[in-house]
């Protein structure tokens, strides 16, 4: 389990390519690495994966195809920055909100307005379907970040980035058509899905009643 509220960001030192298999070393700040051992789960650029090998404070990960088709973490390249966050302990305070590392989707940076006290970036959803998730004020996980969502439209949506987030982060680096890693805030996908079912079932029990 994670919080969205990113630890530290760190650069790409290796990559390890095979056929629909990546391995990744991390080169992690040095205080996030008190108690990590493989096996572990670091959030990277809000993915869970786990760690492989830990050799002085280069920290690997293995990428398998489905992590590497879901994420934009098959985008990167050596010396690319990832955000981290270590597993939340059942004491942390919670302050984004709980997030599982499982990625939904990827979206692209479609436009980024910046003012001398605003930065605001508007993304475009991989899979259209899942704007139905993304609501006005809801939580979003972006890049491991837990952000509020800000205006939407049909197949669009923005968030709002105070200069803090931009520092600690990685999303003050990101550049027009890259894309981000999505992960769904699971509550308002329960809600949505569960609206949609009772919708379906009184529209059926409705049609059925007119057939009689």
């Amino acid at each position: 389990m994670f919080t969205g509220i990113v630890q530290g960001t760190a650069p790409l030192v290796s990559i390890d390519e095979k056929s629909f298999f990546r391995t990744h070393v991390i080169e992690f700040p040095p205080e996030l690495l008190p108690g990590l051992e493989p096996g572990a789960s670091v959030a990277n650029n809000g993915c869970c994966l786990t760690v492989t090998a830990i050799d002085g404070n280069r920290v690997s990960f293995d990428l398998m195809k489905e992590t590497l088709r879901l994420t934009n973490l098959g985008d990167l390249a050596q010396g690319d920055r990832v955000n981290l966050e270590r597993a939340a302990k059942f004491s942390d305070e919670i302050g984004g909100h709980v997030m599982s590392g499982h990625i939904i989707c990827t979206a692209e940076i479609v436009k980024i307005i910046t003012s001398e006290n605003n930065h605001q970036i508007w993304f475009r959803m991989d899979d259209e379907a899942l704007m139905k998730y993304v609501l006005y004020k809801g939580f979003i996980g972006i890049d491991g970040i837990s952000l509020t969502v800000g205006e939407v439209t049909r197949s669009r949506f923005c968030v709002h980035l105070i200069p803090e987030t931009l520092s600690r982060t990685t999303l003050g680096l990101k550049r027009l058509g890259e894309r981000v890693n999505i992960e769904i805030d699971p509550q308002t996908q329960a809600v949505v899905d569960t609206v949609e079912r009772v919708l379906a079932s009184k529209q059926a029990v409705e049609v059925s009643a007119d057939l009689e």
